[in-house]
């Protein structure tokens, strides 16, 4: 794995810290702005809400500006965000700060997670997110607890100021081992209309959703993990961190495990973690009453939910490889389009007195919808692949020999359809040139075939012209 793909995973660190830590720091931080929890807590969704919004437009924005100058940039900015923070005279300025953190988070997200897969053969593409998810589950395990304990004794702010000082090593680490790269120009060049085209295909919108879901169905339950181990299991405060750690470890864990499975089975990666959540969910409502039982649940619920992270990442590239820096953006808001909406969920579940259980009961369900997602989304890659297939065997109708013998058309071996000087032919090859790889993979989510995507290293699909079926690249 190239080092510039772990310095990636070292900026995201910085950025998953900063995300999450504010759940340990809402009680000093509201009594120091003079704001109730609530309010204090609100800061928490502006930066779900400003990952959701800013990842498709920064996406955009920057589509034609060289990677590693963005991502310079974009670091910059998010460290500059930590440092309004930590200097915030009031809570407006803090949410204002907030806001310009989150964005910059999203769209660093977006263009990252696209040069990472660039780094890489298409064969390790989620091997290649799973380093990047790994600084993710690394902020849940190391990140958040110790900026709740830095909080605890230094105050909030100096949690700010320790992000900010991660960033610029992120920064420097950028600059230093991430590679130059050129926009394209010409012909080659991003177009905003070109990369847009992606939204109109299903398999884009089936792995949104199923994402989305799954995220919903995890951050559901995790979100309210703290009060189900003290109101339910009966466990005392001081066991709420090393909980919230050890669902960390599971993370990290399952993001190590998916990253190495889901190259090679991508859709049987996705069905095994969807399906292990949505049991552990199930399983952890029924058994809420028992602290050992929540605990060990609470570790298995991380190896699933993050298990899982690393193939959804490289589906969505798959499908929408022809658009790498939108199809980054888009994972970013999917993922927190459901770190949104289940925590939404699991308030109005408890809001409606039906307790900490239903919580639970809630992500179980919404994980059966993501399950249902993949289910579909993987049906109907099978039938494109099949239908790429036939196209690529059925011989073109021949055509009546001249009398001299000669049909019209020279076939050279490998050409298609090759028509010689002087000659009116319109007589095409008996088949396509065999390849041994007609992009339809043993597994129907392998991730070396994406489908036709154009990708350098995936299975091209054929072009069709008047019912003849030539390969691309021969005339």
């Amino acid at each position: 794995m190239p080092i510039a793909v772990y310095v990636l995973g070292l900026s995201v660190f910085s950025l998953g810290t900063s995300e999450f830590m504010l759940s340990g720091l809402l009680q000093p931080l509201a009594r120091d702005m003079g704001v109730s929890i609530p309010q204090a807590g609100l800061l928490v969704s502006a930066f779900a809400i400003g990952m959701v919004v800013g990842a498709p437009l920064l996406a955009a924005a920057t589509l034609r500006l060289p990677r590693r100058t963005t991502l310079v940039a974009l670091l910059a900015a998010f460290g500059l965000g930590q440092v309004a923070g930590a200097l915030a005279p009031n809570y407006a300025v803090l949410f204002a700060s907030r806001v310009v953190s989150a964005l910059a988070c999203a769209g660093f997200w977006a263009v990252g997670a696209a040069v990472a897969v660039s780094l890489v053969p298409v064969t390790a593409r989620a091997r290649a997110m799973a380093v990047m998810i790994g600084g993710l589950s690394i902020a849940n395990i190391a990140g958040v607890p110790a900026g709740a304990l830095l909080g605890q004794h230094a105050g909030w702010r100096a949690a700010f100021w320790a992000v900010a000082a991660l960033a610029a090593v992120g920064l420097v680490g950028v600059l230093a081992l991430v590679p130059r790269t050129e926009v394209p120009t010409g012909s080659d060049r991003p177009r905003l209309r070109a990369e847009l085209a992606i939204y109109r295909d299903r398999q884009v919108w089936l792995a949104l959703i199923g994402t989305a879901l799954n995220a919903a169905a995890v951050f559901c339950f995790f979100s309210y993990l703290a009060p189900l181990l003290t109101d339910v299991a009966g466990l005392s405060e001081s066991w709420v961190p090393s909980v919230l750690a050890l669902f960390g470890v599971g993370a990290l864990i399952g993001t190590t495990v998916g990253g190495r499975t889901a190259d090679a089975h991508l859709f049987g990666t996705m069905y095994v973690g969807i399906s292990a959540a949505a049991v552990v969910l199930a399983t952890l409502a029924l058994t809420a009453q028992h602290a050992v039982a929540v605990v060990l649940l609470s570790l298995l619920l991380g190896v699933a939910a993050f298990g899982t992270a690393p193939a959804l990442n490289a589906r969505m590239f798959n499908v929408a490889g022809a658009a790498p820096t939108l199809a980054g953006a888009t994972t970013t808001s999917a993922f927190n389009i459901g770190n949104t909406l289940g925590p939404w969920l699991g308030g109005l579940v408890i809001g409606a007195g039906w307790g900490y259980r239903a919580v639970a009961w809630t992500g179980a369900v919404l994980a059966v919808g993501a399950l249902a997602t993949t289910v579909a989304a993987a049906r109907l890659h099978r039938r494109t692949e099949a239908s790429r297939v036939i196209t690529r065997s059925v011989p073109a109708a021949p055509t009546a020999a001249r009398p001299d013998g000669d049909t019209g058309g020279e076939t050279g071996p490998g050409t298609g359809t090759g028509t010689a000087p002087g000659r009116d032919a319109t007589a095409a090859a008996p088949s396509a040139k065999a390849t041994g790889n007609t992009g339809a993979a043993s597994d129907p989510g392998d991730a070396g075939s994406t489908g036709g995507t154009g990708i350098p290293g995936t299975a091209e699909a054929p072009t069709v012209a008047c019912g003849v079926s030539t390969e691309a690249g021969h005339a």
